[in-house]
């Protein structure tokens, strides 16, 4: 463990909150314009917009743009941290009369106030080599998965592959005690600092996997774990797991429950390939077992091989039209070829350990919406367990207050003429759903105090001349999709 850093976190923490180095101020600083181009990775507009915000804009352009600045001046802005001492701990390089930041020091709000993260530089604004042992920052699938996490409060939390430490960070506010583990010790390092500067604890553990908490359970895993897919070989700790295509999320799903404790939840990112031929659906499903686990994968975007390889390729730094890099993405290309590699999947899986036959919903969300997952991810699994157990003939329902009926059509030769009819639900993952006019009248004859399902369905088939016993069978599957989604609630719900 970097002590040095470690006893530089108490002053350091006493220097951002005096300058308050803050992702509200540093917004308020930069202003939209700017803000957006620190995003970009455009250094200009934000110099400029910190000329005149005096220690704050110093910070700023010193650990977000890495731009070399006064000593003396950074001296004055981190008091009490002694420069010396930063330059020791690896926060900070010199040079003469200038300084520069060595590791990246950002100031986030997690949706309850204002974090530090510590983790490697990404090169972004001061180009620089990725590391084998790089630390990543927080990255759209780390702010993809934070969002994406539901934040009941809950007792135990382990995080796997923690990186900088932002997933078990999140996890400090809503559990009552957290575990991180990486294989990669500078992670752990960085992590450290990370809980220190925030003044919070988790217990991190070095080890591969799920090996530092052999035989432990926990109530709730998350994960945002090496899943690049690609050759069994470790070139970024960060990224690459050593298995083979999607081995490492082969990995992660099939052992995450082993590590719950009964109720308990996993919440993780991960990759699967597209084989020519076969579903992606049961390929993930396969890595389940039959019994114990009540499972929702969401997968949220698609890319073919070659788009694939060049965003990771321009990931590690490289440049596509270097010779050795052209041979890696070559060779990467060439493996996918091998293996009928279609396309590589992405997205969200969520686990909850129950004692009863596994439930597996595998399926598509690749449309946009704004709404957080990670408690409709609970939701989810919650309506699947009352799926299970009941039989929706005999159960009363109403439709969700967001739910709305939506009919298209199209001019014909005698007026409009309805081409589809479609029920959306407005919050959440806005899933929709077409149906029939049939669907329509049972769905718009739905009430919570009202007739169950079965009977619902028996007036339905009367009226309209339809055989009850083959509604009632084209009702069930409808009801079952309608409730998993959220538009249709049980009226004990």
């Amino acid at each position: 463990m970097n002590r040095d850093l470690l006893s530089l976190c108490g002053p350091l923490r006493e220097a951002l909150q005096r300058t308050d180095y803050t992702a509200d101020t540093v917004l308020a600083a930069l202003g939209d314009d700017a803000h957006a181009a620190l995003g970009r990775g455009e250094p200009v507009p934000v110099r400029r917009a910190t000329r005149d915000a005096g220690e704050l804009g110093l910070l700023v352009r010193l650990f977000l743009l890495g731009d070399d600045c006064p000593a003396t001046a950074v001296a004055s802005a981190l008091a009490p941290v002694d420069l010396d001492h930063a330059v020791a701990a690896g926060l900070l390089e010199r040079d003469g009369d200038v300084v520069r930041a060595a590791l990246d020091l950002r100031p986030m709000d997690l949706g309850h106030g204002n974090v530090w993260v510590v983790s490697d530089l990404d090169g972004s604004m001061r180009p620089r080599a990725t590391a084998p042992d790089h630390v990543l920052g927080v990255g759209h699938a780390s702010l993809s998965l934070l969002r994406g996490t539901p934040t009941a409060p809950t007792g135990t939390v382990l995080d796997v592959g923690t990186g900088c430490g932002i997933q078990a960070l999140h996890a400090t506010g809503y559990a009552e005690s957290v575990t991180a583990t990486d294989v990669n010790l500078r992670a752990l390092d960085l992590s450290a600092a990370t809980f220190a500067l925030n003044d919070v604890r988790a217990d991190l553990l070095a080890g591969s996997w799920f090996e530092p908490v052999a035989g432990r359970t926990f109530d709730r895993v998350v994960a945002n774990p090496p899943f690049v897919v690609g050759r069994a070989r470790v070139e970024h700790t960060y990224r690459d797991s050593g298995l083979d295509l999607d081995g490492a999320s082969e990995l992660m799903i099939s052992r995450a429950a082993d590590h719950l404790n009964p109720g308990g939840t996993a919440s993780m990112l991960a990759s699967w390939v597209h084989v020519a031929g076969d579903d992606w659906r049961a390929r993930v499903a396969s890595w389940l077992p039959s019994h114990g686990v009540d499972a929702w994968i969401v997968q949220r975007d698609v890319a073919d091989p070659a788009l694939y390889v060049g965003t990771w390729m321009r990931d590690a730094g490289l440049d596509p039209r270097d010779p050795a890099t052209a041979a890696q993405a070559d060779a990467w290309l060439a493996h996918f070829a091998a293996n009928e590699v279609e396309g590589i999947g992405f997205g969200f899986v969520y686990l909850r350990r129950t004692d009863e036959p596994s439930d597996v919903l595998a399926e598509d969300l690749r449309h946009a919406y704004s709404d957080p997952l990670g408690d409709e991810a609970l939701g989810c699994l919650d309506r699947a367990a009352w799926l299970r157990e009941r039989d929706v003939l005999e159960a009363r329902f109403a439709l969700a207050p967001s739910t709305a009926l939506e009919r298209v059509s199209l001019p014909g030769d005698e007026g409009w003429r309805q081409v589809v009819a479609r029920v959306h639900r407005g919050d959440g993952p806005a899933w929709q759903h077409e149906i029939d006019d049939l669907a329509a009248a049972l769905l718009g004859g739905m009430r919570a105090d009202g007739l169950a399902l079965g009977e619902l369905v028996e007036l339905l088939a009367a009226a309209h001349g339809e055989d009850a016993e083959a509604l009632a069978t084209a009702a069930v599957p409808l009801v079952h999709g309608l409730v998993r989604h959220g538009l249709l609630l049980p009226a004990s719900h």
